[in-house]
């Protein structure tokens, strides 16, 4: 797990020295153990390293035998053992024990079609110097990140925003079209981001860049076909499998490795597998929050570690240690995500990393496998669509003037009957409603909204457009599993943990799992109104069902009442302040009534306020320089 970053001028002009070396240093956070620099005329590489495998001799850049070859590298190929030894028999001599020179000499045996071998997470740049030539890309599922920039002939690409924008020329202005689906989506779905002429590679997709041609094209082409025949069983022990080994391979480390650990099923399993291939107790790491005792996971996950005996370590966090993080927290993400429990992600990354180099995390099982409430309401649609019209077009707008506590189920009721497919995912995803946006935006913002209530929606037309012969809810799990999930979770996941030097794996998105999961029809993602259904029977293989089938808490905590007290005087600022930027999008007036709303408890509108709130301090550290 690193950092990396580059600049590649089409025009054959070189570069300084000077700004690869700012590019590089503020990357150091994601690899205090080292850097690495390459120049060669109109190219160069700049690397941080965290050294995680071949400690001693795995620095980057990273060449092959003659040097015409040279890579940075974010991240892990895990079967980069299998693959040498398939490219030694083919004559490739290696000089270290590293998974990064493993990308070099598949490169040379392969070409661009090397990303097709790799089983691991990964972002990279390789510069072939025989073709002159750049080839970049990101892994299956986007669980790196992978940012760039075009500023006349230079293309410039990073880890992270924040080297980007130490390149004289790089944009440093808001993109109200991405503005206006972050308040859809409640992210920035790539391949845009939220300033204005800075994009992310998609997930599974690469770029090659000369000085005449600019390619950027998809390498994972997979589409699901959903079986037609099976028996559960089979289905069942096949699943264990792939699981059993994408945690074996995932466990690869030349460091201490640990487990983020909550009470739910996706991490205890995780656990129940890595206690079967380590000699030694596993180290897991849990947090919970102060004020959220009756929800918080903190004793069902130490009763886990209990039963395989891990070393269990956790810690609550207090309303001062998240306000002490949160108004810098945007300085981490780079862009605003309507996800509050992020920056409490940052402690437990800060807690592991006492201990750790390297965490397993159960992210990425819920969306494949229909596990959030969401879902439900993809299916109930179907129904729905089938009652009267006498009943439908009265029943949403009664719910919808309910006041308290319905926020997701008002959103969940109003989607219900729309018969366009992807404007009613929208609906789903979108806490602020039509309604509230008409209210809230203004000029251009609200020219856009007039345009489009829902966004462009570019994104996930591409992607509903790989499953239009799928059903309504195998489409929008497919979306938010290249969408939501790297555009949101996972690039928290990243931010927050390299933040603190620590790298982060996800065996549930080994791309087989995932390809295995989209073969089966929904009936055994979604049963009743029960999720995972055949992924929690294979898991009783390794859980007890008391733990399989209790109730799932989520990841509670006290924010919503934090911002009604404790966090005032910042949210009133960010809202109302007269040097709040959210002025020139935004309706004051209408947020100082949402808010009021909110801390009179009228309303649940924590969510909103988070956001908005996050845009203000994201504005205050990108913007105001």
């Amino acid at each position: 797990m690193c950092g990396f970053c580059g600049i590649f001028d089409r025009s054959g002009d070189p570069i300084d020295k000077v700004t690869l070396e700012r590019m590089t240093t503020v990357l150091k956070h994601r690899g205090p153990d080292g850097d690495g620099h390459f120049w060669d005329r109109e190219i160069a590489l700049g690397h941080r390293r965290l050294s995680i495998i071949d400690v001693e001799g795995g620095a980057q850049p990273i060449g092959n035998e003659d040097g015409s070859l040279q890579v940075v590298f974010n991240g892990e190929i895990y079967n980069f053992v299998e693959l040498r030894k398939e490219l030694e028999g083919a004559g490739h001599t290696f000089k270290t024990r590293s998974d990064t020179e493993v990308i070099v000499h598949a490169y040379e045996q392969w070409g661009t079609d090397c990303v097709n071998h790799f089983n691991g997470m990964f972002a990279f740049a390789l510069w072939d110097k025989h073709k002159r030539e750049l080839f970049v890309a990101r892994d299956h599922l986007g669980i790196k990140p992978l940012y760039y920039t075009l500023i006349g002939n230079r293309l410039a690409f990073a880890s992270e925003i924040k080297a980007l924008l130490q390149v004289a020329g790089c944009p440093r202005e808001i993109d109200v079209d991405s503005l206006a689906d972050l308040f859809t989506f409640r992210y920035v779905p790539s391949p845009k981001t939220l300033f204005r002429g800075i994009f992310k590679l998609p997930p599974g997709y690469l770029m090659r860049v000369t000085n005449k041609d600019f390619e950027i094209r998809r390498f994972w082409s997979w589409v699901p076909r959903l079986i037609t025949s099976w028996r559960e069983e089979e289905l069942i022990e096949e699943y264990q499998s792939l699981l059993d080994d994408a945690v074996r391979l995932q466990l690869r480390s030349d460091v201490p490795l640990g487990l983020f650990l909550s009470s739910g099923v996706d991490s205890g399993v995780l656990l129940a597998i890595m206690s079967q291939y380590s000699a030694r107790p596993v180290q897991t790491f849990t947090i919970g929050f102060e004020e959220g005792a009756k929800t918080n996971e903190v004793e069902d996950a130490r009763e886990t570690a209990r039963r395989f005996g891990a070393d269990h370590y956790s810690m609550m966090l207090s309303y001062k240690d998240y306000a002490s993080y949160f108004e810098r927290c945007m300085n981490d993400l780079e862009e605003p995500v309507a996800d509050e429990p992020a920056p409490a992600f940052y402690f437990l990354a800060k807690l592991t990393r006492e201990r750790v180099k390297v965490a397993l995390t159960g992210q990425g099982a819920d969306e494949p496998w229909a596990g959030y409430d969401r879902y439900l309401g993809v299916k109930l649609s179907t129904f729905y669509s089938r009652l009267p019209r006498l009943i439908t077009d009265r029943f949403a707008p009664a719910i919808a003037k309910i006041p308290g506590r319905m926020e997701r189920m008002k959103r969940g009721i109003e989607s219900l009957g729309e018969p366009d497919i992807l404007t009613r995912f929208a609906k789903i995803y979108s806490f602020f409603s039509a309604d509230m946006k008409a209210q809230l935006y203004k000029g251009t913002l609200k020219d856009r909204f007039e345009a489009a209530p829902y966004g462009a929606m570019e994104t996930l037309r591409r992607l509903q457009g790989d499953v239009q012969h799928l059903d309504p809810l195998s489409q929008m799990l497919y979306i938010d599993t290249r969408a939501n999930l790297p555009d949101d979770l996972l690039m928290v996941a990243d931010k927050t943990s390299m933040a603190n030097s620590l790298e982060v794996r996800i065996p549930f998105l080994d791309y087989r799992l995932v390809e295995f999961v989209e073969s089966l029809p929904p009936s055994l993602k979604l049963r009743g109104m029960t999720g995972k259904y055949l992924l929690k029977k294979a898991l009783t293989k390794w859980l007890p069902s008391e733990t399989i089938y209790r109730k799932k808490k989520g990841f509670a905590h006290p924010i919503a009442d934090w911002l009604r007290t404790s966090m005032r005087p910042l949210v009133e600022d960010c809202l109302l302040g007269s040097n709040s930027s959210l002025s020139r999008y935004f309706d004051q007036d209408y947020m100082r009534q949402l808010y009021k709303k909110h801390r009179e408890g009228k309303e649940p509108y924590m969510r909103h306020i988070y956001l908005l709130v996050s845009l203000e301090l994201w504005h205050r550290a990108f913007m105001n320089k």
